[in-house]
């Protein structure tokens, strides 16, 4: 069975964007940036939801070409393009690249990826990930949480009609005091 994680930056008080999608709090220092690129090194497959893909997608296909492009920015680029992506949307029409729609049941077609054989998947997007976490698909949660509070957005957590129990992993301090705690779920 893969192992499906859900990490995003989040402010301090749970939010992965401020109110109107802002995400201008969330800017990663070069190691947290280093640190992001290689997760998604190591990801077999990324599930995104509609708005997240959005974002991703109209910046990383040709990040690596724009003047003034880092070397980490470069491989980041090249990293996210080469992974398989699936996106979970019920009104995006195309996507392309190394990306695959997905217009029916989330939640079904989640179960099934998690099944197959393959590397471990991430989960990023808050609404895509609530209907995972609701349905107890959720192996581990890498929470990157930055030293702001911006008072409203997107949660992070959704509610849940039952507890998840978690075990801590692994905590790490970044600069800027970006803290990172990757939990796993008690199963």
């Amino acid at each position: 069975m893969r192992r499906l994680t859900f990490g995003m930056n989040v402010s301090l008080d749970g939010y992965t964007a401020a109110p109107g999608d802002d995400l201008g709090w969330g800017v990663p220092s070069d190691e947290l940036f280093q640190w992001w690129s290689d997760r998604v090194g190591a990801t077999g497959t990324a599930l995104y939801g509609r708005r997240l893909w959005e974002a991703m997608s109209s910046h990383w296909p040709t990040a690596d070409q724009q003047p003034g492009a880092t070397p980490a920015e470069i491989e980041y680029a090249r990293r996210w393009r080469d992974m398989p992506k699936v996106v979970f949307s019920s009104t995006t029409r195309t996507v392309d690249g190394n990306t695959r729609l997905v217009t029916g049941d989330a939640v079904a077609e989640i179960t099934r990826l998690k099944a197959e054989d393959g590397g471990p998947m991430d989960i990023g997007g808050a609404t895509l990930a609530a209907a995972a976490m609701r349905d107890g698909l959720i192996d581990e949660y890498a929470i990157v949480t930055h030293p702001v509070l911006v008072g409203g957005g997107t949660p992070f957590f959704t509610a849940l009609d039952d507890w998840v129990e978690l075990d801590l992993l692994e905590t790490r301090t970044f600069p800027d005091g970006v803290v990172l705690t990757r939990y796993e779920t008690r199963r």
